[in-house]
């Protein structure tokens, strides 16, 4: 019997349970997906408050996890991150500002390295991984004395949550054509964005903040629109090769729900982390410390 299941295997989930094991505790991640058929592998990985409610305790998060992202940033083949400096058209939060400087200067983590990464962290601290597919969060009571609810869009489903609803980005993977930094127009809740994110593997284009569309399947006359608008930002990438597309659902709701409850058999606690919408590699480790406390009754 673990100390806590973690259910969800995407970063949020993942990193709930690294910093958990890595304080000593026994922790098993049962997923329906593993981490590289998460929404997070599919994720541009932007380390920026985007998407997110409320703002401010978002922010704190934020500002919390940024330090541990930077420091990740010194071993970038080993953990995907890197810092990168961009531009963010509209306002910059003030404190975030502080940070990331002028121009900013932020995280920018390659998923497909990042996950692997996360998971092997929690593998060398004693944790283990499950595919476990749950009809309902009570079906992992009595499991561990602590359950943690990373689920993300699932939560709908299985809390259940009717406030979680998808916020679908579709993104062009392209043949970088010599762009360095990153570009993003994201503001506001318009669902059109432009974005630029510069990985070895590739030039990530956005992208779409359609709320409330559920599908997976990527649209082309989306991907034509997509590269069309990244091209009147930086014109050589209207010849740039298509390597693939990507689509992910968002799992937003009106505000993260970060908080702890008994579940219906009266034994065993449940700590909620999931409705982060776009921010969830952002907010990840602040939000996984917050974890730690509620599981220790903080």
């Amino acid at each position: 019997m673990s100390d806590v299941v973690v259910v969800g295997g995407g970063v949020v989930g993942l990193t709930s349970a690294v910093v958990l094991a890595e304080q000593g505790r026994e922790v098993a991640v049962w997923g329906a997906e593993f981490e590289g058929e998460t929404t997070s592998a599919v994720a541009g990985g932007l380390v920026w408050p985007y998407r997110i409610a409320p703002e401010e305790e978002a922010l704190e998060w934020a500002v919390e996890s940024f330090p541990l992202f930077a420091a990740l940033a010194e071993e970038p083949s080993a953990t995907g991150v890197r810092l990168v400096r961009g531009t963010m058209v509209g306002g910059v939060p003030p404190r975030w500002a502080e940070l990331t400087g002028t121009p900013p200067r932020t995280p920018l983590v390659d998923m497909s390295v990042y996950l692997p990464y996360l998971r092997r962290r929690l593998l060398a601290a004693g944790g283990s991984v499950e595919r476990r597919e749950l009809a309902t969060l009570g079906e992992a009571a009595g499991a561990a004395p602590t359950v943690v609810n990373c689920t993300g869009m699932g939560a709908r489903r299985i809390v259940p949550d009717p406030q979680v609803r998808p916020v679908r980005g579709q993104l062009v993977v392209v043949e970088n054509p010599g762009v360095e930094e990153w570009y993003a127009d994201a503001g506001g809740e318009a669902e059109e964005t432009t974005y630029l994110l510069p990985h070895p593997s590739g030039l990530l284009l956005g992208g779409t903040a359609q709320d409330g569309a559920w599908s997976r399947e990527p649209e082309s006359t989306t991907a034509e629109w997509i590269i069309r608008r990244c091209a009147a930002v930086r014109p050589e990438v209207a010849e740039a090769r298509v390597r693939g597309h990507r689509v992910g659902l968002r799992p937003f709701r009106p505000r993260v729900r970060l908080a702890v409850e008994t579940m219906a058999d009266g034994r065993t606690r449940c700590v909620h982390n999931y409705g982060h919408g776009g921010a969830g590699v952002t907010v990840a480790w602040g939000c996984a410390r917050r974890v730690a406390q509620l599981v220790e009754g903080v």
